[in-house]
């Protein structure tokens, strides 16, 4: 009778253990989803930015954005590096490098009380 209850009790453990990793992984699940669509909502904003101000620009800015996702959607490590480096370039360059702290910049995109003037 006692290893019926030993048995019950590690059944009963392994339930609970997988019920409390089952609820990691679908928060894990949501802040990714979350995250990346945070990701794309910016790269919007930054691609609409750039091309209001650097209309001369557009198509080097299509091209590196088209870039980006084409190697995130292929997980092409190195070339995501190598399109971030050329957009890093095109914002070092231009009056975004004014904006200061890149953290106190998603700082205020996170606050939904922020105004931004374009």
């Amino acid at each position: 009778m006692s290893a019926l209850k030993q048995l019950i009790s590690v059944s009963r453990e392994v339930i609970e253990i997988h019920e409390i990793e089952s609820t990691k992984r679908e928060r894990l699940r949501t802040y990714r989803a979350t995250e990346v669509e945070r990701i794309k909502a910016s790269e919007r904003v930054l691609r609409d930015y750039f091309d209001r101000i650097f209309a001369e620009r557009r198509e080097q800015n299509q091209v590196l954005f088209d870039g980006l996702r084409q190697a995130r959607e292929a997980g092409d490590v190195a070339a995501m590096q190598t399109f971030v480096g050329g957009i890093v370039e095109v914002a070092r360059i231009s009056p975004l490098a004014q904006i200061g702290d890149l953290a106190d910049l998603r700082r205020a995109m996170d606050d939904p009380d922020t105004v931004f003037q374009l």
